[in-house]
């Protein structure tokens, strides 16, 4: 692990605009969250008004000018959330494949800000509440920014060979970060000494997303491409349930044009079963993650969504 740290100000924005946003403009981790916190008959009403608007992905829609050739290629993004309000800032951070952060005015419709992070590809980002930035890259590092400084602050190295980062969350409540690699690998980063804390390997692939309830310091969820929705310890990086789909659908809720709503139960896997010898179709692959009270929402290639409820008794 490196820790690269410095110091200085620029004269950067020391005010922000606020302005609401809509719904269309959120990206799938957002939106994933948000359907979290909703119940089964509401998240079906919203699939079916929404189909049209928020997971249409054919049809070309351009915020931006396209400016062709000047602005390399983004792989992720996160909105600038402002403390004091309910509001989103008008910024959104981009995490380019030349490994340059690059803030955009959403008002003026420009690059207001290019921070370089990492000498490849920034494959994800996550805010802090003190609106610093995390960016993970393919090189397998974190680096922590702060958009006053123009400059990264600290750059964190794993202490092993774990892969590129895949996912970063950061956990307000306890002031630790995580990460996820290609390589199957979680870590646990303390913000307030740059350190780490500690780095287990929670499964045999890729780890796409991990997610923790807001403040919750005890448990986070992760999924990937293996198919299945892990519980790990935020304290020791110790897996402590497994679980994946049945095969079998036990009812069919609701049908609707191409709206099709099943109930299936889960199962939980024991650590030392071989996950590959476990049926696919009881797997999908999950592309992101969010977790909410009683339930996790777990979105699965862009092809469908699943509810998980448990039963805490």
């Amino acid at each position: 692990m490196g820790i690269t740290e410095t110091a200085g100000e620029s004269s950067a924005r020391k005010t922000r605009r606020r302005a609401p946003t809509s719904i269309e403009s959120l990206d799938a981790d957002i939106l994933c969250i948000i359907f979290s916190f909703l119940d089964l008959f509401d998240l079906v009403h919203c699939t079916v008004v929404c189909n049209s608007c928020i997971w249409r992905r054919s049809g070309q829609r351009s915020i931006f000018p396209s400016r062709e050739g000047t602005i390399p290629k983004g792989l992720c993004m996160r909105f600038l959330f402002s403390l004091s309000t309910s509001y989103i800032d008008p910024e959104a951070v981009v995490g380019c494949e030349d490994g340059t952060a690059r803030i955009f005015d959403m008002y003026s419709k420009t690059c207001s800000q290019i921070i370089r992070t990492h000498g490849g590809p920034i494959t994800c980002l996550s805010l802090s509440d003190s609106q610093l930035f995390l960016s993970g890259s393919s090189l397998g590092r974190v680096t922590v920014s702060d958009p006053l400084l123009d400059q990264p602050v600290a750059t964190l190295k794993s202490t092993i060979t774990a892969g590129g980062i895949q996912t970063i969350c950061f956990n307000q409540g306890s002031n630790l970060a995580f990460s996820g690699t290609t390589a199957g690998y979680v870590s646990c980063w303390d913000l307030r000494k740059m350190r780490q804390v500690w780095e287990n390997r929670v499964s045999p692939n890729v780890v796409y997303s991990i997610q923790q309830l807001k403040n919750d310091t005890s448990v986070m969820v992760g999924g990937g491409i293996d198919g299945v929705l892990r519980f790990v310890d935020q304290k020791s990086g110790r897996v402590l349930s497994s679980c994946i789909m049945d095969d079998k659908v036990s009812t069919v809720l609701r049908r609707q044009s191409q709206v099709v709503v099943e109930k299936r139960r889960g199962k939980r896997v024991s650590q030392d079963v071989e996950i590959d010898k476990i049926e696919r179709k009881t797997r999908p692959q999950i592309s992101c993650v969010a977790m909410g009270m009683k339930k996790v929402v777990t979105a699965h290639s862009g092809k469908f969504i699943s509810v998980w409820k448990f039963n805490h008794s």
